[in-house]
């Protein structure tokens, strides 16, 4: 009997100190040690350049291997993006990207690739909703005091943004077609010198990220008209959303993720998904990108393949009305 309660003890005993040992990691399934690299299709400097550096840096730290950034800049991130698919598959080449990966089908005609099929998305990692801003010192109060003010036959107002087909432009363009009215597009080299010209009285407003133009806000400069998320943002709770006055359909952000090509090793992908998971949860990760005025998200793979999809259906309508 004694033997028997001995076994017993130890069988407990054994499934106590099983349930007690941490999860198992998962296997790194990259086997090779040689560096990856990380294509960045804009300048270094621009946001989701600070992202990837961010990002970059803690998965070298997880998976043992360097991580090196490369900027490859150029035709809206069209450069950059056949950078990466022009490389081998399983060199797993990452591809940290904006909101503009949605935009090129309807703004490239002759698209080399296309991004529905040749890319795979990995995660939506950060988002930021534009605001909608004008002179602190215009006559302005509200959306509906500037759409009124549009609508008149002899009002010219002008808007500025990074470009055509920017972020900034789109955000603009989308919320003229919603509210339907007319606005002159002023394009710049970057949205800061758009909010320059509205802080300076040039022009009537503009669509930056929050980020942007949060100093502005704070030091009197500018006033917020609307926030174009679905929900209030945390960094300007009083700012109404634009569906809060009388456009319940509109939103829109500019989003920050990663991508790899689709022929990479599927245990691979998966692999950097849950890597990037858990980045996103280190409070440090989270309070850098709160810095740059983004909320963290976490959208991976085959979810993050279908809101790529969905937001280039949306692109299309805002470039290519009644389409």
């Amino acid at each position: 009997m004694f033997e028997i309660r001995q076994l017993m003890t130890g069988a407990v005993l054994a499934l106590a100190a099983i349930s007690m040992a941490p999860a198992a990691v998962a296997e790194n399934p990259i086997k090779s040690t040689r560096p990856i690299n990380v294509i960045v299709p804009f300048s270094p400097g621009a946001l989701i350049d600070i992202v990837a550096r961010i990002y970059g840096e803690e998965l070298s730290k997880r998976i043992g291997v360097p991580v090196v950034v490369e900027n490859r800049p150029g035709a809206g991130a069209m450069v950059g993006t056949q950078r990466m698919l022009g490389e081998d598959p399983d060199r797993n080449t990452l591809l940290f990207v904006s909101s503009a990966l949605a935009v090129m089908p309807s703004v490239q005609k002759n698209l080399s690739f296309d991004p529905g099929k040749d890319l795979s998305g990995i995660a939506l990692l950060a988002s930021s909703p534009t605001l909608i801003v004008v002179n602190a010192n215009s006559p302005y109060k509200s959306l509906k005091d500037f759409i009124v003010t549009a609508k008149r036959l002899d009002t010219h107002l002008t808007y500025g943004s990074a470009g055509i087909n920017s972020g900034t432009d789109l955000a603009g363009r989308y919320f003229h077609q919603e509210a339907g009215i007319k606005v002159q597009h002023v394009p710049y080299k970057g949205v800061q010198e758009a909010v320059s010209e509205v802080v300076a009285g040039r022009i009537d407003v503009a669509y930056p990220p929050i980020g942007l133009a949060l100093p502005f806000l704070k030091s009197g400069q500018l006033r917020a008209l609307g926030v174009t998320s679905e929900e209030r943002s945390e960094f300007v709770p009083d700012v109404p959303t634009v569906a809060e006055q009388g456009m319940p359909e509109y939103e829109f952000s500019v989003w920050y993720s990663v991508a790899m090509n689709a022929k990479s090793d599927p245990e691979v992908k998966r692999y950097i998904a849950d890597q990037i998971l858990e980045i996103n949860k280190e409070p440090a990760i989270r309070k850098h990108l709160q810095q740059q005025g983004l909320s963290p998200k976490a959208l991976l793979l085959d979810d993050f393949d279908r809101y790529i999809a969905d937001e280039i259906d949306k692109y299309k309508r805002i470039i290519e009305p009644g389409t």
